[in-house]
Parts: structure tokens; sequence; C-alpha cells
């Protein structure tokens, strides 16, 4: 990291609260006025102006200033906006067969993508295989690479961001991994761990469907089924780190096992392995994901049943979220989301059957998530850490104090 970078990053780690209002505004709203900024976060304009001004100092914030008749600095004419290529940042999604990784600019605009192959799933494998890939978008982003300030991985499971713990990543066989300080040993950037579908709801908070929005849910449906949550201007990471799993409410039948080892969890129904599973013990031979959808396409009555009930249970959950929490939205993403016709009727129904009284109201739309994007939600993850200098959405870095 050069001095020039390194100067901004203290900056935003030393904000105020109020000042970090101000630049997380500037940064999820640009370009916005200085009256906008006051309205948003409900400071007086002195103080926005007071915040703003270090901001521009360091090349942060780019805020042009009007000139009076006699040439000289006036008041503010235009809006201010943040200066992208201020920063630089690198995400990481840990998937069980491959390593997906960006490098971002303060926007989460991409300006690198990689992909590296997992050759095995132990922590120390992995954690290597994220230095070697970090390396790797260092290199691919020239004078860039000294303005990285930080670095997000997103992984499947219950995470502790605030200790760098995996505390349980089924799909990958952890439990109670200090991965965290394990990336932090290798990397010379602040690292920020989260959880993958937290990592993709901040992304979409900051800089994607959620800004401007009041609440809302993403869900997931791929090899697990997830959910994040924007509620009540925070994305909810609950008190122990865990919050809006709906993958493993207990919707299933008993006689269902999950992937995390309990039974009746929607994971052990809905879950890509667990299609895959039914329709495979139906034709009596082994049946991939892409099979059971080309068999549904053509009316097989096993894969179609198998679909069914799959987006039964979501839709059954869904509406056990939106009944508790009240969001206003619901996006649908993953990897299945290319075939959500196959779950889209099943999943309404059920989700109306459900909803209680004006819950029901709940928009679902369907987003798709390449891999790439859960990378750019480990980067805003990483963005955020650095911003809310662990106030809002904690991040973990190589000095922190020994894990407990």
């Amino acid at each position: 990291m050069n001095d020039e970078t390194a100067m901004r990053a203290a900056l935003l780690r030393s904000s105020s609260d109020a000042a970090t209002r101000v630049f997380t505004t500037i940064l999820t709203r640009s370009p916005i006025s200085r009256i906008d900024i006051a309205r948003e976060t409900g400071l007086s304009q002195a103080a926005v102006t007071k915040a703003v001004s270090p901001l521009v100092a360091v090349g942060l914030v780019d805020a042009k200033l009007s000139l009076s008749p006699d040439g000289r600095p006036g008041r503010p004419a235009h809006p201010v906006a943040v200066i992208p290529e201020a920063m630089a940042m690198l995400g990481v999604k840990v998937t069980i067969d491959e390593l997906v990784g960006v490098a971002t600019d303060l926007t989460t605009r991409v300006l690198a993508s990689d992909r590296m192959p997992l050759e095995a799933h132990d922590p120390a494998t992995v954690a290597d295989g994220i230095e070697a890939l970090c390396r790797r978008l260092e290199d691919r982003i020239g004078e860039m690479a000294g303005r990285i300030v930080g670095v997000g991985v997103a992984v499947s499971g219950d995470v502790d961001t605030v200790a760098g713990v995996v505390r349980e990543a089924a799909l990958m066989g952890w439990s109670g991994e200090e991965f965290g300080r394990q990336l932090s040993a290798r990397l010379p950037w602040q690292v920020t761990l989260e959880n993958d579908v937290r990592a993709l709801t901040i992304g979409e908070h900051w800089f994607g469907v959620g800004v401007g929005t009041g609440s809302f849910a993403i869900v997931t449906i791929g090899r697990g089924i997830g959910s994040g949550l924007y509620v009540n201007g925070e994305v909810v990471g609950g008190a122990n780190g865990v919050a809006g799993e709906i993958g493993h409410l207990p919707l299933a039948p008993r006689d269902r096992i999950c992937s995390c080892g309990r039974r009746g969890c929607v994971e052990a129904v809905a879950a890509t392995a667990a299609i895959e599973e039914t329709v495979s013990r139906a034709h009596g031979r082994a049946v991939t994901v892409d099979e059971a959808v080309q068999l549904a396409h053509e009316g097989d009555p096993a894969a179609t049943a198998a679909f069914q009930e799959a987006a039964t249970l979501i839709g059954t959950a869904i509406a056990s979220l939106v009944n508790l929490v009240g969001p206003e939205l619901v996006i649908i993403g993953g990897e299945a989301v290319s075939n959500f016709d196959l779950f889209e009727q099943s999943l309404r129904d059920a989700f109306q059957a459900h909803a209680f009284g004006a819950a029901a109201k709940c928009r679902i739309v369907t987003r798709p998530h390449t891999f790439e994007d859960w990378a750019r939600g480990a980067a805003a993850a990483a963005i955020c850490s650095l911003v809310d200098s662990g106030k809002a959405t904690p991040g973990w870095a190589g000095s922190a104090p020994p894990l407990s």
C-alpha cells in the first residue's frame, strides 16, 4: 500500500460516527449535494461541510467550489462524489470447487477477475490458494495495486466476522477454524471474513438494488439455501453472527438429513445435492443437477416432483422470513436462478399460502448472481469494514487481539 492510500485508510478508520455517515452516504449515493447529505444523515450542513473537507484533502472525495465575482472560492455549487480509483479492494468467494476473485475500485467496479480450482478443502490449502489468487489479481491491476487496502473473503456457513472464525461450514467440512488468522499470516492487507450471503447483501445494500430500499432480503438457491437481511438501515448480522439461515429452518420431513448433520432442514430437500439425490434414487443411477433440470423440462415425474417439493419448502421458508421481519422486497438469487421456471409457481403458491395478511404484498423478484458477483460482495464487505471501523459490520485484521 502506498503512502497516499495509507493516509486515506487511516482517515477512514479514525473518523467519527458523523464523518463515517457522511462518507458512507457519499460513497453509496454519488453524486450528491451537501443538502441531500444533511437530509440523509440528519446532520447540519455545517457538520457535513466539516466532514467533507478532510475527505477532499486526502483525495477520497471530489467537491468543486463555485467562484465569487472576484475569483475567490465561494459556496459549493456542485454535488460531491467519491473518487472510485482512490482505493482498491480484493474480494474472494470460496466455493467447494474453486476460488473466484475480483479486484475492484472503491465503488466495487470490477477491475479484474480470476479463478483458481481447489485441489483440497482443508483450510491451509484454501488459504494458500486465496493468497495465490490475490497475488495474481494484484499483478493484473497495475498501478492500482499500490492502492489495495483490504481483502474480503466470503465463505458459506456460520462465520464469526469479529473473531475471524468459521464456526461451521458444512460444505467445506470445517468447524471452529481460525481462518482469518491464517489469511492474515499470508496477506499484507486487512482481512474481512464474512458469510457469503451476508457479503452479497452488503454489496446489494451499498451498491446494488438495495440503494434507496428501506428493507429487503436476499434468498439464494443452489448448493445451499441462504438468506441475507437488510432492515432498519443495517445489514443484519445477528448477536452471534447468525441471522437469516432459512436453509436450516426445520420445515422438511424428519427423515431428510441435511449436510449440516441435522434433520428436517429446508436444505435437506431444496439444495442442489438434495435434488440430485432424490432424482438419482428414483432413476436408480447417478443424475447430475443439469440432467435433473433437463428431465424436469421434459416432464419427467420424479424430477418435476423434486423441484416442486424444493420450491414449496423455499416458498414456505420465505413466508416465514417475511412474516417475522416484514421486508418490502425479497430478491432470489444464486446459481439455481437460471432454472427458476422450475421453482417459480410452486414457490409463489407456497409463499401466498403462508404469508400473513399484508406480508403477502412483499415483492419477490429474481436477480441472477454470478460467482464474480459473490466475490464483489466480499469486496463490498471489506469496504464496509474499513469505513465503519468495526462499528456496523465488524472486520478482522491480523493485528486484532488473540482469538478467544
